[in-house]
């Protein structure tokens, strides 16, 4: 019998309608967490009039499903690790769906904090296994570029939600926040089936020992994109075993480390620039930044953010795009301290396509630094690391809100380039590797 590594079948297979398949089934759920995740901003008012409450009280709900998101993180990834992809998949998409559409009908306010809790420790988990997940049924050569299309379904998120927050406006409805809450449970509901449709990663089922069921989706994958089959006389090789897998072990350490930093970094910058930022300009007299037109051209902004992306990762390398993004982004913030309304706004617009294009370069570049054995793990950590920043930034931003604009400006660029420093002290460039 002739054996043959999962690379080399992979690159048989090729990219095509299996893999177009499960990039709209996964982009489907990335639509959803993505909604989940935007609807913090666009309900606190809603919420706030419902119940009786402040806004300020209202986001407390917001907070409580970041908290969700990062234990959800840590610990799905851990899970799908050693459970496998595919079962914690379809166990966060179940909960993202079951709590998304229970917070719909809250009676109260303790009810709703609670619901969006658990529904942010569903979100949370199925971020980060997503893309381990997507990334071990590509060929090294297309990864990049079809990671980066993958992030590009959050785009599609930030829209329907700012659109469908501008139509319950428009209508006047009452309990608004209900009514963006179901809209962005449908996706998840959907997703449950499609979840289904699935199989294992084939990397993850060889290195559990599975070698004949991880022949079997390979022969599924080759069929889909119409390629011959592994025949009888084929055997999948297994990879040479992975020691240390931990993520601060020897070999995996300077990596984590820097990459975790990047991922802190940049959640602290988005962050800042899309919640804190809008609402002081507001205040300031740049109230268009607040109008739900305008929030529509700041999500189709991200689009041609994630197209550059994509061609950047396989072009000039994972490193080299993320290093070229982060610094875009900190030359995007310098606009605003010009201070003119069209300046303002162009600003805006070029950090949601420059922040979204580093997203992008980060979601393909992190899955191709850990092996199989810590990849879901690591992928975890770095969405726990996002989560931690999204939860910060609002009140480190608050500390130097008396001290004006420019300070906070300066404190963002200054992250960002910090962040574009520890992605050059990565000590891998994965373009066109096999994952291990």
């Amino acid at each position: 019998m002739t054996g043959i590594s999962i690379d080399a079948a992979l690159d048989r297979a090729g990219t095509g309608a299996y893999q177009r398949r499960l990039l709209g089934i996964f982009g489907l759920v990335w639509t959803a967490d993505a909604m989940q995740v935007l609807a913090v901003g666009f309900t606190a008012a809603s919420i706030a009039k419902s119940f009786g409450l402040t806004v300020p009280q209202a986001l407390q709900a917001g907070t409580l499903f970041f908290l969700g998101m990062l234990i959800g993180a840590a610990v799905c990834g851990k899970l799908a690790d050693r459970y496998g992809r595919r079962r914690v998949l379809i166990f966060t998409v179940c909960c993202d769906a079951l709590f998304g559409t229970l917070a719909v009908f809250s009676p109260d306010f303790t009810s709703l904090v609670v619901l969006r809790f658990l529904t942010g420790f569903a979100v949370g988990g199925t971020l980060p296994v997503d893309y381990a997940m997507m990334a071990e049924f590509l060929p090294a050569k297309n990864r990049g570029r079809w990671l980066v299309m993958l992030e590009g379904f959050w785009a599609i998120g930030t829209l329907i939600v700012a659109l469908t927050a501008w139509a319950v406006s428009l209508a006047g409805l009452e309990d608004g926040w209900r009514y963006i809450l179901a809209i962005n449970a449908v996706p998840a509901i959907i997703g449950i089936g499609l979840r289904f449709l699935v199989p294992e990663s084939p990397l993850y089922l060889l290195r559990s020992g599975r070698g004949e069921e991880a022949k079997t989706v390979l022969n599924q994958i080759l069929s889909g994109n119409g390629k011959p089959p592994l025949g009888p006389e084929l055997t999948i090789v297994s990879p040479p075993p992975v020691k240390n897998i931990g993520l601060f072990s020897p070999k995996l350490r300077q990596r984590s480390i820097m990459m975790l930093a990047i991922w802190f970094l940049v959640s602290i910058s988005y962050y800042g620039v899309f919640t804190w930022m809008p609402p002081k300009l507001a205040a300031d007299g740049f109230g268009f930044v607040r109008g739900y037109g305008f929030l529509v051209l700041v999500a189709l902004a991200q689009l041609p953010g994630y197209a550059l992306a994509a061609y950047g990762v396989e072009a000039w390398g994972r490193r080299p795009t993320l290093v070229a993004f982060c610094l875009l982004s900190a030359l995007g913030c310098l606009l605003f301290v010009v201070g003119s309304g069209i300046m303002i706004g162009a600003a805006l617009l070029l950090m949601s396509f420059a922040l979204l294009g580093t997203w992008g370069a980060l979601y393909a570049y992190t899955p191709e630094l850990y092996p199989t054995a810590s990849r879901a793990t690591g992928m975890g950590a770095a969405g726990a690391m996002a989560r931690l920043g999204g939860l910060l930034a609002p009140s480190l931003m608050a500390l130097v809100i008396s001290d004006g604009l420019v300070l906070a400006i300066g404190i963002f660029a200054g992250l960002l380039v910090v962040a574009a420093a520890a992605a050059l002290m990565i000590d891998a460039e994965t373009k066109d590797l096999s994952l291990t």
